[in-house]
């Protein structure tokens, strides 16, 4: 990996602040309009003003992804390592997912019985896990069904668990896949922020990272974390 630039981190706090600001300021004046401060309004004006203010809420959400990206770039992120059971951080990850926008995916935990030890920060565990599922399930085509299964495995001698994200019908292929076949996750997908970009940051961070499965597929992923 080439080393980071000292001056992006520095960037991208920059940025934060200048657009916090303004937005901040945006997001106050629109709830004091639907709060009524400024008159009574008609139905249209609210409508207009709710669908401005979930705008906000989306820019905001992207705002604080830029600030932790400088804090995962810059090496000042924090991470509350303890021992932890990984079944429980997936389980978190996937209770904390938005509802889907457009229609229903139904997701299928497949995890190993008892618990599966690590060691990390589960909060943000949850969240690049989660990342990783929601930008998934968002892909899906064919199929309205996403399972996620954990498997405790091993290779060269290092113990790990692998996190196979995919639709129902190719989740065993991609089991089957050979350990070291899977190439690089692509990161840069439309729609999702930089939730991925962060995700990956913090996978690396714990030893771990995002694959791509070597057959091409969009729509799967898995997740390596070593084991405690």
């Amino acid at each position: 990996m080439e080393p980071i630039d000292p001056r992006w981190p520095k960037i991208l706090s920059l940025s934060v602040h200048e657009f916090r600001t303004p937005m901040t300021v945006v997001a106050g004046y629109i709830r004091m309009l639907l709060k009524d401060r400024a008159g009574a309004l008609n139905d249209q004006q609210r409508k207009l003003l709710e669908e401005a203010e979930k705008s906000c809420g989306r820019l905001t959400a992207l705002i604080a992804e830029v600030s932790e990206l400088s804090a995962l770039e810059g090496g000042t992120a924090t991470f509350n390592r303890q021992k932890t059971d990984l079944n429980a951080v997936v389980r978190s990850a996937v209770e904390q997912l938005p509802p889907p926008v457009d229609r229903e995916v139904h997701l299928d935990l497949q995890l190993p019985d008892g618990e599966a030890p690590i060691t990390g920060d589960s909060t943000k565990l949850a969240q690049a896990i989660g990342a990783v599922i929601a930008a998934l399930r968002r892909e899906l085509v064919t199929s309205d069904r996403l399972v996620v299964r954990v498997l405790r495995r091993s290779h060269d001698g290092n113990v790990f668990y692998d996190i196979l994200v995919a639709e129902n019908s190719a989740i065993d292929a991609l089991e089957s896949e050979p350990l070291d076949s899977a190439t690089t996750f692509d990161e840069w997908r439309g729609g999702v922020g930089l939730s991925l970009i962060n995700a990956r940051r913090i996978l690396a961070a714990h030893g771990g990272g995002i694959h791509a499965p070597a057959d091409g597929g969009k729509a799967r992923a898995r997740i390596r974390l070593p084991a405690t």
